[in-house]
């Protein structure tokens, strides 16, 4: 039974980071407004029905998500197009939709299903040579409709996070190298019709302040300076729970959705942060391990989504609040407090889960080599 095969390895990681990003969000909203100190209350009400509906995701056989895969597409586009005639505005964005009390971002659910549609596609196409651009044009536009839909919005990060997660996969598909320099240079072609025509004037001058971080401290690079000062006031072993000043003072904003890492920097060090940086690359590892012994294209390309979506999710957070990369709004897997994107995650893991819990139904003779031969 696929029960006997629960993946605890799996359980442990995720709940070890669920658990500690409550911890933090207590931390970080400790001394805010009142309106932000019951949030981490929040969160366990979310990570409770998160797990439920990963508890669900696990258990109907991950084949029938496949034979469902462009109807949940579809669900997923249609969500997206409400959210222009629904959609709650927040910070000049409208992302949401609300229905009474209960709001939900309907570009959080999207990645899920774009990577099961992908899913589909690649499970469908039984080609084990190397792909052309013209074998991706369909994946190509699984991606571009949402990708295009959210930037409207607009929503810079989510919108990369799904062009990440299509090149991620693509990079499994053997394409031809012709083909992948023809990408990169049309990329670089792209980029300043993108910086001319689709970024905002604030998406603009968070890239600039990134280029050069001294700019304009007091205006759009308070963020990423105070970030910043809370990593470096961490030192070694960080000045302990609840005690980090940035925080406390609340020199941090958004310090229990964007920057809850900085929170943790502080309040743990330099070790801290390394055990945490440790169970995100695990997770990560863990569901490339569960990929390459899938049962099934299918399986493999569900795991690999998941398992980039957790590792881009986690690149572009660490990376803003350590002033590597801009600022561009993306949350920190199962830390970041948020509704959308914790069910979004919790589901993610019960994919994997249940990839990895009926993996063991074939011979190992049609398991090997699957990653290779998408």
């Amino acid at each position: 039974m696929p029960r006997d095969n629960f993946d605890w390895a799996l359980f442990l990681t995720a709940s070890a980071l669920a658990v500690i990003g409550v911890i933090n969000l207590y931390s970080a909203t400790s001394v805010s407004r009142a309106a932000l100190s019951e949030i981490y209350i929040q969160q366990v009400y979310w990570l409770v029905l998160g797990g439920i509906l990963a508890a669900v995701v696990t258990v109907i056989d991950y084949r029938h998500y496949e034979r469902l895969g462009y109807v949940l597409y579809g669900v997923g586009i249609i969500l997206l197009l409400l959210v222009f005639i629904l959609g709650k505005d927040i910070r000049g964005s409208s992302r949401w939709i609300s229905i009474g009390s209960f709001g939900f971002q309907p570009s959080e659910f999207m990645k899920l299903f774009m990577i099961i549609a992908l899913a589909k596609y690649l499970h469908d196409d039984p080609k084990t040579e190397e792909r052309s651009l013209k074998d991706l044009l369909i994946p190509a536009v699984l991606t571009t409709v949402p990708m295009l839909l959210i930037l409207k919005q607009p929503d810079l990060g989510t919108a990369l996070i799904l062009s990440l997660i299509f090149a991620t996969i693509c990079l499994l598909t053997k394409i031809r190298w012709q083909s992948l320099v023809t990408l990169v240079i049309s990329g670089g072609i792209a980029a300043p019709l993108l910086w001319t025509y689709v970024l905002r004037d604030y998406q603009k001058q968070r890239i600039l302040v990134f280029m050069n971080p001294e700019a304009n401290i007091l205006g759009s690079g308070w963020h990423a300076h105070h970030a910043r000062v809370a990593i470096g006031a961490g030192g070694w072993t960080g000045q302990g729970f609840m005690r980090g000043t940035q925080n406390q003072f609340l020199f941090l904003p958004d310090q229990h959705s964007d920057f809850p890492f900085a929170v943790f920097a502080e309040d743990w060090g330099f070790l801290g942060c390394a055990v945490l940086v440790g169970l995100y690359a695990f997770l990560v590892l863990w569901a490339v391990r569960i990929a390459a012994t899938a049962k099934d294209r299918f399986g493999a390309v569900l795991a690999i989504g998941v398992g980039s979506l957790i590792f881009w999710h986690a690149i572009f957070n660490l990376g803003m609040v350590t002033g590597i990369l801009p600022v561009v709004g993306v949350t920190l897997p199962l830390f970041s407090a948020g509704g959308s994107s914790v069910l979004t995650i919790m589901m993610g893991i019960g994919l994997l889960m249940n990839v990895s819990m009926r993996r063991y139904y074939v011979s190992p003779a049609r398991t090997t080599g699957l990653l290779t031969s998408m």
